[in-house]
């Protein structure tokens, strides 16, 4: 059987020298569960990287940003599935963020990134930083 393959987009929001970076739930995948990441999410059919961009980050964290230009796109094969993750350059916009998908978040620099627990495919896009 073929595994799924997801198109799948992340916010690399930075203000300042600090990064958003965003641990995930629990779940039954032990190889992503509770891992960090970067926010976002999967991109619908018939939607834009950006469209998708704006919405998974609205309705994960009832928060709006600017979507900038694409960083880099990175392949990963998980055991369940595969993903093409394309990460985009972000900015903040005003107001705060709720975590509604999330266990945590941290404004981090890239020295201090390196010590969370990534997702394969993120710590992979660390590398494109």
């Amino acid at each position: 059987m073929e595994k799924k393959h997801y198109e799948v987009v992340a916010a690399v929001v930075k203000d300042g020298d600090r990064y958003l970076c965003t641990q995930r739930t629990r779940s039954r995948l032990k190889y992503i569960t509770e891992r960090w990441e970067f926010p976002g999410g999967k991109v619908k059919e018939g939607e834009s990287d950006h469209e998708a961009l704006l919405r998974e980050i609205k309705e994960e964290m009832d928060w709006d940003i600017y979507v900038g230009r694409c960083l880099g796109t990175v392949e990963h094969d998980y055991p369940d599935f595969s993903i093409t993750l394309k990460a985009y350059d972000c900015r903040p916009g005003d107001g705060d963020f709720k975590l509604y998908e999330h266990l945590d978040a941290r404004w981090l620099t890239r020295e201090e990134m390196k010590n969370l627990r990534w997702t394969e495919a993120d710590r992979k896009l660390l590398e494109l930083l």
